[in-house]
């Protein structure tokens, strides 16, 4: 007898499989090998008896022959896909040509699988794509909200308490005209965060420029800061006014100011001093009202030890700094950006509103983000355009490239079975080969240091879990990961006692 707690759960979803296919046989092999209690699998030998079945009873998935009449899966799928922008389709046959497959692909078919692979392949993406379906009716539809007239604060977004510090900051400094430098790592945000305090400050209705002192070669910087006179190098044909003087009474932005060189610092020291220069090649002194803030993502005390900074100008710039931590450090940030750059995306296409399923908003915040904010929005523009529904789901979503992230993030690993030895590698390595050769020699050393432990099954069900961490338990990617079939992935997640 079923105990209370069975009673009252909701009885199972039935699903509902198409599948479309001119060979009897294979509907039968089909039914036999996908039909479950909770799966119904309804065959057609005709796509236009197919198409005609979808549209009125809205299958979960449709799975369909390219080679089908009357007028083949391609154009079946084309059409369902009208009806339906989310449904799941996969398409099989013998030997499908590059461009099939990359048409396919690109109408929007869940996947495209050869004919002999089916006996181990299809149940595994049926499953998948069931799932997936599941998600998207669970997701619910995205709220439209309307622009916001600030581009500035738009985008400055976080719900993390380091964040909330770092707007609280915005707020006391935009008050005065005191010089500020922004700190952090690449692609953090510090852009952003200098367009606001002038958006807060008294300033706001006047001009704010942003140079980049490291895209500008050093022979040039100093004219493009402080402009020049005529004839005052080869090529200075008419004068030229510099941004000091056309941003008087605004805000200056001088982004990755640790790559300015000496002679120019020296400039801008006498600026914050007295606030005149001089042009290049010119005898005149000019007058400017500028605020200055500043952003760099080198350490510039170390920079100021080594004589590559100076470090009058290091404590004029550092009145008051702000520091963005890196988006590693503020997890609750990765979903609400997320969710930003979504509508952002959406608003630019003028289309459906993308919406960000819960798998793939955790897979997100399981991920290191070595390119911080920069690196989620490149990747939220990536998934946006491999997405095949309005719904994001994990397999959407490229992660873990070897160039941003050659080793795997702690938070993807389960933490009890992460020993001291491989959470505190002894060896600092840089490039994907030395990476690899320190890997083994922390592995090694940990061996060493636990006989105990048989290190080859370790890491055969360390490396398992781990793909499947990353990948958000996506068997088709995971396995391409560690570079086996998904039949060898799936025996060993059922010997690891996973499925």
């Amino acid at each position: 007898m079923p105990d209370a707690d069975s009673r009252n759960l909701p009885p199972p979803r039935t699903q509902t499989v198409l599948v479309v296919d001119g060979d009897v046989d294979f509907l039968a092999w089909a039914d036999k090998h996908l039909g479950t209690p909770e799966t119904v699998i309804v065959g057609r030998t005709n796509a236009e008896e197919a198409l005609t079945w979808f549209c009125e009873h809205s299958p979960d998935l449709l799975i369909t022959e390219l080679h089908i009449g009357p007028f083949g899966g391609m154009e079946l799928l084309k059409r369902v896909r009208q009806n339906d922008p989310n449904a799941m389709v996969v398409l099989t046959t013998g030997f499908p040509p590059t461009s099939e497959v990359i048409e396919a692909m690109k109408l929007g078919a869940y996947d495209f699988l050869r004919k002999e692979t089916l006996a181990y392949e299809l149940r595994p993406i049926v499953d998948e794509a069931l799932r997936a379906r599941d998600t998207i009716q669970a997701t619910p539809v995205a709220v439209s909200l309307a622009p916001s007239q600030d581009p500035a604060n738009q985008a400055i977004i976080g719900n993390s308490v380091a964040m909330q510090e770092v707007f609280k900051m915005i707020g006391r400094v935009s008050r005065s005209d005191a010089p500020v430098l922004v700190t952090g790592e690449s692609g953090c945000g510090k852009e952003i965060v200098a367009n606001a305090i002038h958006k807060h400050s008294r300033r706001s209705n006047r001009e704010y420029m942003a140079i980049n002192c490291a895209a500008i070669p050093d022979n040039l910087l100093e004219s493009e800061l402080f402009g020049h006179e005529k004839g005052s190098f080869t090529g200075a044909a008419v004068r030229r006014v510099g941004r000091f003087e056309e941003c008087d009474g605004g805000t200056l932005f001088l982004d990755e100011i640790g790559d300015m060189p000496l002679p120019v610092q020296s400039k801008i020291l006498r600026m914050l001093q007295q606030g005149e220069f001089s042009r290049l090649g010119g005898n005149q002194t000019l007058h400017a009202d500028v605020r200055i803030i500043a952003a760099t993502n080198k350490d510039l005390e170390r920079e100021v030890e080594r004589g590559r900074f100076r470090e009058d100008l290091f404590y004029r710039l550092n009145v008051v700094r702000v520091h963005i931590p890196p988006l590693r450090y503020r997890r609750d940030d990765v979903r609400p950006l997320a969710e930003f750059f979504l509508k952002r995306i959406s608003d630019r296409k003028g289309g459906a509103r993308l919406r960000l399923s819960d798998d793939a908003g955790a897979l997100l915040e399981s991920y290191n983000w070595p390119g911080n904010v920069r690196e989620l929005e490149n990747t939220i523009q990536r998934a946006s355009v491999l997405a095949t529904t309005d719904v994001l789901l994990p397999k959407d979503i490229p992660l873990g490239s070897p160039k941003s992230d050659p080793v795997a993030p702690e938070s993807a690993l389960p933490a009890a079975s992460v020993p001291a030895a491989i959470s505190q590698p002894t060896v600092e390595a840089k490039g994907g080969d030395n990476v690899v050769t320190a890997a083994i020699a922390t592995l090694f050393a940990a061996a060493e240091a636990d006989p105990e432990r048989k290190l080859l099954p370790w890491l055969e069900r360390e490396f398992t879990l781990t793909a499947m961490a990353r990948t958000g338990n996506n068997q088709l990617h995971a396995a391409k990961l560690l570079g086996i079939t998904r039949a060898t992935l799936r025996k060993r997640l059922e010997r690891f006692g996973m499925i």
